[in-house]
């Protein structure tokens, strides 16, 4: 049986600095979860560069413009969340669940996506210069106008994948093969 509502306790939940263990942000309430607290860390413009979020659930998560530069999301759940617009330079996204996730417009440049599921993902305009995705999921994604210059491709599954007007110089594919201009024709 649940407990009376006099006896039900608040909870409280820090997000911590990857780097130096630090808190950047922390909230109590009653049924307080980590996708509350980093809605409304994101809401009141706290400093969330370097966060440490991994294997965090964050479906569906209103992510918005957020700065989680250099965040650590190893095999944290985004999918469905909405990141348009979001700052995640450097992030490591490793093995990360983005599929259906919105990260129109969001900065990606540098971040390691080595095995993540962006099937079905919204990217378009997205800055993925440098981005590793070695191996990750771009089924029926939308990376129309997406900046992919010098990411690593290897392995990435694009099958159904929009990349109309995407930049793919420099970009590269398996075995280290190197696209060469910004709409290279694939035979």
């Amino acid at each position: 049986t649940p407990a009376p509502p006099e006896m039900e306790e608040e909870m409280n939940i820090q997000i911590k600095s990857r780097f130096t263990a630090a808190v950047l942000f922390e909230h109590d309430c009653e049924n307080n979860s980590l996708r509350i607290t980093l809605e409304l860390a994101i809401k009141s413009g706290a400093d969330l560069r370097g966060a440490y979020l991994s294997g965090a659930n964050l479906s569906g998560a209103d992510l918005r413009g957020a700065d989680l530069s250099g965040a650590y999301l190893i095999r944290a759940d985004l999918s469905g969340a909405d990141l348009s617009g979001a700052y995640l330079s450097g992030a490591d996204l490793s093995r990360a669940d983005l599929s259906g996730a919105n990260l129109s417009g969001a900065n990606l440049s540098g971040a390691d996506l080595i095995g993540a599921d962006l099937s079905g993902a919204y990217l378009s305009g997205a800055d993925l210069r440098g981005a590793d995705l070695r191996g990750a999921d771009l089924s029926d994604a939308d990376l129309s106008g997406a900046d992919l210059s010098d990411a690593d491709l290897s392995g990435a599954y694009l099958s159904g994948a929009d990349l109309s007007d995407a930049d793919l110089s420099g970009a590269y594919l398996k075995n280290k093969e190197k696209l060469v201009g910004k709409r290279p024709i694939f035979q």
